[in-house]
């Protein structure tokens, strides 16, 4: 394990949507715990659990060249001194491939380890279509509502 510390999950956090935007495994390996129940799952991917089986892919990922921008919206966090829950949209757009944006739901779950935060599971999912806006309602002028 990295001798880095992240004085908070906070932190930590930032440090992993660092290097998912950088390409920077080395950083995204401090980021993640060294336990065989660390869990990850990427949208529409399996479940891969464990250090040696995250972080292999994350090396697949990060090494596979393309360049992302992530901006983080509607984060929610619950905090405790031991553990720290962040659910957040990630919004990640993909250099090369013009402005459109892909909307992804994840879930960050942080763990105090020694004196510092690392990440023990990250799921992520598309996010759902934004709800169409109700019907417009047309009346005739001078026209009553019955119910």
């Amino acid at each position: 394990m990295s001798d880095k510390i992240f004085p908070t999950a906070l932190d930590a956090e930032a440090a992993f949507y660092e290097a998912l935007e950088r390409g920077d495994y080395p950083t995204m390996a401090t980021v993640w715990a060294e336990d065989e129940d660390v869990i990850c799952v990427h949208p529409g991917g399996p479940r891969l659990r464990g250090t040696d089986e995250v972080l292999a892919q994350w090396k697949r990922i990060l090494e596979g060249g393309q360049r992302l921008r992530v901006h983080l919206s509607h984060q929610v966090v619950i905090s405790g001194p031991m553990l720290a829950v962040h659910s957040v949209h990630e919004n990640i757009t993909i250099e090369d491939e013009g402005p459109a944006s892909h909307a992804v739901v994840a879930t960050n779950i942080y763990q105090r380890i020694g004196p510092g935060w690392r990440m023990v599971a990250h799921h992520a999912s598309p996010a759902p279509a934004p709800a169409a806006p109700p019907p417009t309602e047309h009346r005739l002028p001078g026209s009553a509502t019955l119910h």
